[in-house]
């Protein structure tokens, strides 16, 4: 097992020992949910009961365990923070107490050797590793002093063990079972197999979301917005987003984007059970937005080709344009010189106009003189200029360049 994490991941910590008990949970709980598709058919009523309390999981970890006592991102009622403690010692992942504190150290040293699920050990670290084997690792300290002095949280911590099996096992299989008859229904989906799919579902935050996806506030750091993320995470997946702004309740600010866990809280706020939900300025939000969307333009400029800049063009007196121009096709339009040897059998209007054109200012012309070229001709012409007309027009003798300026012109040319 060892060899195989350590093959599938980077920069593997040195292991110290494996935690049973967390691999007893994350094996036996599919093993057992399989087990009990195939020895019976599926109760319509409890895959229904299954689906509601999965939700009633995952709202417990994403509105509760992370975005309330994680983040602080709003308040919530008693009866609420009740609803979601519960729901989050269902899921079965570590009291509310021990899951914030490692997830505002994931928070305080991401992709750092103190982050406890770093994504630079690699995928299966961050999914299962970092939870399934005794490391020399340490996680980074951060301050948890509000949820040390929270009472609830507290006897949850204290009594994590029995409400575990209390919410994680007994519930779910009591009440397919009372109700409607199915005990191993109740026990095999509703409580391992919902678990399964709860616990894999959260752990993509710490694994899939910082791998998957686009980086659209930042890219300094792993996590990633990804719709599939958010929907294997009940929203979560728009990590890019949360990373930024970690205190916003929002994973995603768009409307049309899925994050069924804004929507409960919002919801939970016009009933009156949630409060000061907490928004980051949407100046400096779109501020991080733009500053991406401009060095991802900045790194498109760089991949093109462009113009030779000016200074780096040779000045050419009129006289010498002349005499160049009756070996190759030399055209001065806006007082550039091009050299459109290499455009002549590509030009639509055909190669005679631009032979005949040669040696001749058509700065007239090819602004609409004669015909009004597109942006696309004029950025192609540009890529053909050789050198700058010395005072950017037709002269008379008397202004042109001296006579060893003009020949050192010239020659620089004739090397082009």
């Amino acid at each position: 097992m060892f060899r195989l994490f350590s093959s599938l991941t980077n920069n593997f910590p040195t292991i110290l020992g494996v935690r049973w008990f967390n691999v007893f949970v994350l094996t036996a709980t599919p093993a057992v949910g399989l087990l009990g598709l195939f020895c019976r058919t599926l109760d319509r009523q409890t895959l229904a009961f299954s689906v509601l309390y999965y939700v009633f999981s995952m709202l417990g970890i994403t509105a509760g365990y992370h975005r309330l006592w994680s983040h602080r991102s709003y308040n919530a009622s008693m009866s609420l923070q009740l609803f979601l403690l519960a729901g989050g010692t269902s899921a079965v992942q570590g009291s509310c107490y021990w899951w914030s504190r490692s997830h505002r150290s994931h928070h305080r040293y991401t992709d750092t050797e103190l982050d406890p699920y770093d994504s630079n050990r690699g995928l299966l670290w961050t999914h299962l590793g970092w939870m399934v084997f005794v490391t020399d690792l340490h996680s980074g300290k951060a301050d948890v002093s509000d949820l040390r002095n929270d009472p609830l949280l507290q006897f949850q911590h204290r009594h994590y063990f029995y409400l575990l099996l209390i919410f994680g096992f007994v519930i779910p299989t009591i009440i397919p079972g009372l109700v409607w008859g199915d005990w191993i229904g109740g026990f095999c989906v509703a409580a391992c197999l919902r678990l399964v799919v709860a616990h894999h579902g959260t752990f993509c935050i710490n694994s899939i979301a910082h791998y998957l996806g686009s980086t659209p506030f930042d890219d300094k750091l792993s996590p990633r917005d990804h719709f599939l993320s958010a929907i294997l995470t009940m929203g979560e997946g728009y990590h890019n987003f949360h990373h930024q702004f970690p205190m916003d309740y929002r994973n995603a600010i768009r409307w049309y984007q899925y994050d069924p866990t804004k929507w409960f809280i919002a919801t939970c706020k016009s009933l009156g059970l949630a409060s000061h939900l907490r928004m980051f300025s949407k100046n400096e939000i779109e501020k991080g937005a733009l500053t991406m969307k401009l060095k991802n333009l900045k790194k498109i400029q760089e991949s093109l080709h462009w113009p030779t800049p000016i200074k780096e063009l040779p000045v050419m007196s009129w006289e010498t344009f002349q005499e160049q121009a009756k070996t190759r096709p030399l055209i001065l339009v806006a007082g550039f010189i091009h050299d459109a040897a290499a455009f002549l059998p590509e030009h639509p209007g055909g190669s005679s106009i631009l032979t005949a054109s040669s040696g001749k200012d058509m700065t007239a012309s090819f602004f609409g003189g004669v015909y009004s070229h597109s942006n696309a001709a004029h950025n192609l012409l540009s890529m053909m200029r050789v050198g700058v007309l010395h005072g950017g027009v037709e002269m008379p003798v008397e202004h042109a360049l001296p006579p060893a300026q003009s020949l050192y012109v010239a020659t620089r040319l004739d090397a082009m």
